[in-house]
């Protein structure tokens, strides 16, 4: 039997896509999408979707942390932290009913500011997948821009975000 290298990627039966980080006389190390790094013996029941047969200390671990950084960034809806903006630390959601008879409802700004990034978060997902997904080029195009109408939408709670660069972007304007 001939080993896979680093970088071969594969279909396990019970862990889904993956792709070999190490290898080991007895084990492959792979990180799968779902299911995040296993250990599997060579021998494992798994689907060779291409492989790499390079010398196994070809790739640092510098590069295969580096892919599994971006990995998990593309495939799962794992967050980042984003900083809400100072001037609203600790502060309170107040939504006033017009009728004075009824009782506000206080939320802390932070859990709904977390809130938000996590639709954001999630936004970015699901365009993701839809990048990567079998649907032929128009169709995701046309979801691609009722994504971007969507963060077009949310626009309005850029407001609580300390960085501009976690800031949500509608269509720019022509």
């Amino acid at each position: 039997m001939k080993l896979l290298g680093i970088g071969s990627r594969i279909n396990h039966a019970e862990y889904g896509k993956g792709v070999i980080t190490n290898v080991t006389s007895q084990h492959y190390w792979v990180t799968f999408i779902e299911n995040g790094l296993e250990t599997i013996d060579l021998n494992s029941d798994f689907d060779v979707i291409e492989a790499a047969h390079d010398d196994v200390d070809t790739v640092s671990f510098l590069d295969v942390e580096t892919s599994l950084v971006n990995i998990l960034k593309k495939w799962s809806d794992a967050t980042e932290v984003v900083a809400i903006a100072d001037k609203y630390k600790g502060g309170t959601l107040i939504l006033q009913p017009a009728d004075d008879s009824l009782k506000p409802y206080e939320l802390p700004i932070d859990k709904f500011f977390h809130k938000i990034t996590m639709v954001r978060d999630r936004l970015r997902v699901m365009e993701q997948r839809i990048n990567a997904s079998d649907l032929d080029a128009q169709q995701k195009v046309d979801l691609q821009q009722y994504i971007t109408r969507i963060y077009g939408s949310l626009t309005s709670f850029n407001v609580l975000f300390k960085s501009d660069t976690h800031k949500f972007v509608g269509q720019k304007s022509k």
